[in-house]
């Protein structure tokens, strides 16, 4: 099939549609790879170690060889289990072959989606090899193509059907959905059931199908694991439960579970270190390997510094950037793709800011107190950028009175109005300008050089709010640079209403 019309097709709702359109699916490889080995296959002093080990280079290719070894091998009804023997089985001209069938394309033009997938499986794969290949030596080959090949089944997808991918991130993992029902609208099934068949379809190692089969079959167990690994502060307490329960001592020691250990933290860090999934899946390792979690954190983090070493693209996001962050930050966005929209929790406490600014009487006792209140309000509706300014005496110049997000030289940035056009126009009249890729340019020469410098990105929202008909305020604030969330956008119009509001309240009390 080809993947350039694969997205035009209807999208199947059964397991079986599914796997024949997945299956029929060709992974394109990196030109560099693809010449790489080609030339080793028809070298005579190359070993099948030294191509396997060349063919890793490009994932895409490893489960192209493994699936046709697997498939359509006549008489052997035993799997490769790796990469050498399925080279082996295939022979040098049929790998040859099946190499020449194979898209070869410039990185630049393969889809983004496809790469993203492929280096999170690079990713696991550091991982896994990194906290357990030094444990289970002779299991070193397992751990790697297993973790390699986990996410394989969804390779495909990312080519045929990306945006459905996009749609199941954003609703899941940003808007907190179930991902069951989500699956079973996107797709029709759930998208364990799908990995597993393929993976069987496929023949994929059998730490991959077990991984799957885990996930799908064997929750209750994983619900007692998880329980005991949330114990990490009593790690006696741990061991003295695990040795009541010997059958799920031996099911957490499973060596097949370092594969689908070493994908959860990959797939965890991809939104953010410190989140509660991600702490999940670095507790169940460290029960797992009964380490200290902080050592297993350590490790989980030196082990993405290597995989971004060796792996990271520039139009890619790999975890290991998020590591200089404050560690409460979240990862940047490129500039088409929307942020998510604020959690519950954050909406929550937005609601509870903007019920404050509205409290009559007031309950702000001077101008700085309400801006704090206006700030949090701001930033808890998902703004991660925000600057408040606030008119002098004179009239002249903008004082920043608060921000967020913004290094600590900002608190000192004074705005001309003389200077700016658009800031004239903005503080004449009530006025919100949304700056957007279509109209930055135009606007970009009229405003402020240090402003342009804070907030970088080409999107952004600049908002003036009045007093008893005077403009005393502006509002500017952004999600960081990249395209804004609707929810955020509208949240943020509702909340420059409240601060009016209040500003309203605050003068008459003053008065």
């Amino acid at each position: 099939m080809s993947t350039t019309h694969a997205s035009h097709l209807p999208v199947p709702k059964t397991l079986d549609a599914w796997v024949r359109l997945l299956d029929g699916v060709d992974l394109p490889v990196p030109a560099v790879s693809h010449d790489r080995v080609r030339l080793a296959l028809n070298d005579s002093r190359r070993s099948l170690r030294e191509i396997a080990e060349m063919m890793q280079e490009s994932p895409a290719l490893v489960l192209s060889v493994m699936r046709e070894a697997n498939h359509h091998t006549h008489g052997i009804t035993e799997q490769a289990e790796s990469l050498e023997i399925a080279i082996n089985r295939l022979g040098l001209a049929r790998t040859e072959t099946l190499l020449g069938r194979l898209p070869a394309k410039p990185t630049e033009d393969i889809p983004v989606a496809f790469r993203q997938l492929i280096l999170i499986s690079q990713h696991a794969t550091q991982q896994a090899s990194g906290l357990f290949a030094s444990r289970l030596a002779r299991l070193w080959q397992d751990i790697h193509l297993g973790s390699l090949l986990f996410l394989a089944p969804l390779w495909p997808m990312a080519l045929a059907y990306p945006k459905l991918l996009e749609e199941l991130e954003l609703r899941v993992i940003h808007k907190g959905h179930s991902s069951i029902a989500v699956e079973k609208e996107l797709f029709g099934v759930n998208l364990l059931e799908l990995g597993l068949a393929l993976a069987e379809h496929w023949r994929l190692p059998v730490w991959v199908t077990r991984g799957y089969k885990l996930l799908l079959n064997e929750r209750r167990d994983l619900v007692k694991v998880l329980r005991i690994a949330r114990e990490d502060h009593d790690p006696l307490h741990q061991q003295q439960m695990m040795d009541a329960d010997p059958n799920l001592r031996r099911w957490l020691n499973q060596p097949a579970n370092t594969v689908l250990l070493g994908n959860g933290l990959a797939l965890a860090a991809q939104h953010a270190w410190n989140s509660p999934h991600c702490l999940r899946w670095e507790r169940l390792t460290s029960l797992y390997l009964q380490q200290p979690l902080s050592d297993v954190q350590q490790q989980a983090h030196q082990n993405a510094v290597s995989s971004a070493r060796h792996h990271s693209e520039k139009d890619l996001w790999h975890p290991a950037e998020s590591l200089i962050w404050p560690w409460d930050a979240r990862r940047v966005r490129r500039d088409n793709e929307p942020a998510p929209p604020p959690s519950a929790d954050a909406l929550q406490q937005w609601r509870k800011q903007c019920a404050e600014l509205l409290q009559d009487p007031t309950p702000f006792i001077n101008a700085m107190h309400l801006t704090t209140s206006a700030r949090d309000a701001l930033v808890a509706c998902g703004m991660q950028r925000v600057m408040l300014l606030m008119m002098d005496k004179t009239g002249t110049v903008l004082r920043v009175h608060q921000s967020a997000g913004l290094a600590p030289e900002a608190g000192a940035l004074q705005l001309f109005i003389k200077e700016s056009t658009v800031l004239q126009r903005l503080l004449t009249q009530p006025t919100q300008l949304r700056m957007t890729p279509a109209n930055i340019a135009q606007f970009s020469a009229l405003l402020p050089a240090p402003l342009k410098t804070l907030f970088s990105g080409q999107h952004w929202l600049i908002r003036s709010l009045s007093s008893n008909g005077k403009v005393m305020m502006l509002v500017i604030a952004d999600q960081g640079g990249g395209a804004l969330s609707e929810i955020s956008v509208q949240a943020f119009g509702k909340t420059a209403q409240c601060i009016e509001r209040a500003l309203g309240i605050f003068s008459h009390r003053k008065a």
